[in-house]
């Protein structure tokens, strides 16, 4: 049963580094195998440099003892390739280090935007709201340590392999069976210790990884929720939850650096066997006559060197568990296709919905059921009903932020204005550039304008350069909504959903806010999601909404629709 279940990981595991590493390495394919090549190659120039100046050393002592050698023997060929290994072992750890990283930090934001257009799928941009911390982890940490799947794991294990190989071929010239075992035991131990080091550092690794986010969230939680968790009387147990997310860090990075020290002493107590059994071999060959002392230099330096390489695996071992951890939370993001966009224009109407049904992750019962719907072009029609009525999810499945159950919504390109103004910690210019990222300053101030907030910002000491705090700290509620509006005007789509646009204004801003709505909608269809009286004003048609049905569609001019409207909640 545990080998079943064990065989069952093991191909999830390896399913899930496919899915992985299938984009990471498409992302940059030849500058990720040139990486490779030039930190074997560092290495490989590494080695020869070393053993060739020890080789040149030392035939030079021997050559000196008779004046007959000195003078014959040709210093200046070891010369000329020991400065050519030194000069070519800078450039190449250079150039390993410059394509290295350039190609990983391409990679890496590659991985980003695959993640990130991943969000703006149907019910993903939900979900962000709901895990926002935890979602960021996998845009930040889980991608960054990714980082060392390439630079502490490959490079290093191609660099290592190139040494084994080097090692061996130049002890193989002195004696075969010395050359192949050298470079077995190189291989077997050297990788077999990075496995176990990675094999046992996989839990603490793991529990650092996950001990970290929590300290980062709980910190959040406390400094920005400090007002809200004193009044309810849970401040200290937030302290207490953060020190112990603290705590489980340092127990983690306490097993971590045991487990260092241990693969620290086994890769030097290798090395020392390697040069202990390759000077005991070459002390033998030395001893029959096959080959004389300043080989026997050579082979003692280059197996000094080849095992240094092996030992770079350490760092990469100590964070497969990470990696891994990493792995396992986007491989199910790697598996997505990408967005496959379905035609949404239709010839005679802006929006067409067909038995469309819908309940959240989790929960049995649906918010909308079985509605089908036709608006067409330039109406403007407004949905009223209780809340929890279903009005903003209706307006979201309709935006594509989430996906129907069953049935069919097709649409035409629309722009989805929430209740809540979303702003960011930018400048006013990048905040409106959301909808239109080649807008000119020009057509910036022509929506402000639209908007009723130009004025505002031109008297803005820094005027479009203006910074907002987070979420928009700096505007009143009035201005938010504005900006919210002169970003909507900005969006060129023939379809607005509005989602109670004027909601926690003052009358005097909502009927100023509305009538600009009004005059610039034009001859594009909006449909408002409302229970104010001045909101459902804009339309022409009543649609309400039941339990997540429609149960009435009026049409202005019947004494249903003032009816209806007449219930709606005055100013």
């Amino acid at each position: 049963m545990k080998a079943a279940q064990a065989s069952t990981n093991w191909r999830d595991n390896w399913r899930d580094l496919r899915l992985v590493l299938r984009p990471f390495l498409a992302a940059q394919p030849r500058p990720l195998l040139l990486g490779c090549l030039l930190a074997a190659l560092t290495v490989l120039t590494g080695m020869a440099l070393l053993g060739l100046s020890g080789w040149f050393i030392t035939a030079t002592a021997l050559a000196g003892l008779h004046a007959a050698t000195a003078f014959t023997f040709d210093v200046f060929m070891p010369s000329a390739g020991i400065r050519l290994l030194a000069l070519g072992r800078t450039a190449s750890r250079y150039g390993e280090r410059l394509v290295t990283h350039d190609a990983t930090f391409a990679v890496l934001a590659a991985l980003r935007v695959r993640l990130f257009r991943g969000w703006a799928r149907p019910g993903a941009a939900r979900a962000l709201l709901m895990q926002p911390a935890r979602l960021l982890f996998r845009l930040t940490s889980d991608i960054d340590a990714l980082e060392s799947l390439y630079l502490q794991l490959f490079v290093p294990a191609a660099a290592a392999l190139g040494a084994a190989l080097l090692a061996g071929v130049v002890l193989g010239f002195m004696h075969v069976g010395m050359g192949v075992a050298l470079a077995l035991w190189l291989v077997v131990v050297g990788w077999g210790i990075a496995w176990i080091v990675a094999s046992r550092a996989r839990r603490p690794a793991v529990q650092r990884a996950r001990a970290i986010e929590a300290l980062r969230a709980r910190t959040v939680d406390l400094v920005a929720g400090q007002t809200d968790l004193v009044m309810a009387g849970r401040i200290d147990a937030q302290r207490a939850a953060l020190m112990n997310a603290d705590a489980q860090l340092a127990k983690a990075d306490l097993a971590l650096n045991k487990l260092e020290a241990a693969a620290g002493f086994a890769y030097g107590s290798a090395g020392t066997l390697t040069l202990v059994g390759v000077l005991l071999a070459v002390g033998a060959l030395v001893g029959e006559g096959l080959i004389g002392v300043p080989a026997a230099a050579l082979a003692l330096l280059v197996a000094l060197t080849a095992t240094e390489p092996f030992a770079a695996l350490r760092r990469g071992a100590l964070d497969a568990g990470r990696t891994w951890l990493a792995v396992r939370r986007l491989a199910p993001r790697m598996a997505d296709e990408e967005v496959q966009v379905e035609p949404r224009n239709e010839a005679a109407a802006a929006l067409r919905l067909e038995h469309v049904s819908f309940a959240h992750a989790g929960s049995a019962t649906p918010v909308l059921r079985d509605i089908s719907l036709t608006l067409g072009l330039g109406e403007r029609v407004a949905l009223i009903g209780a809340s929890g009525a279903g009005k903003s999810t209706l307006l979201a499945a309709i935006a594509g932020e989430i996906a129907p159950q069953h049935g069919l919504a097709t649409a035409q390109p629309a722009c989805l204005l929430t209740q809540r103004t979303e702003l960011f910690q930018d400048s006013l210019r990048d905040n409106l550039r959301l909808a239109n990222p080649a807008a000119t300053d020009d057509q910036l101030y022509a929506a402000l304008q639209a908007a009723g907030l130009e004025a505002d910002v031109r008297a803005m000491a820094a005027g479009l350069d203006t910074r907002l705090g987070e979420g928009g700290l700096g505007l009143s509620g009035g201005q938010s909504r504005r900006l919210a509006l002169a970003r909507l005007l900005l969006r060129p789509v023939p379809l607005w959903l509005l989602d109670e646009p004027t909601e926690a204004l003052d009358a005097g801003v909502a009927h100023d806010v509305l009538q600009r709505l009004a005059r610039h909608a034009g001859a594009r269809t909006v449909l408002i999601a409302t229970h104010l009286r001045r909101e459902a004003a804009l339309a022409d048609r009543l649609l309400c909404m039941r339990q997540g049905r429609i149960v009435a569609d009026l049409r202005r001019g019947s004494d249903a629709f003032d009816t209806a409207w007449r219930s709606l909640r005055p100013d």
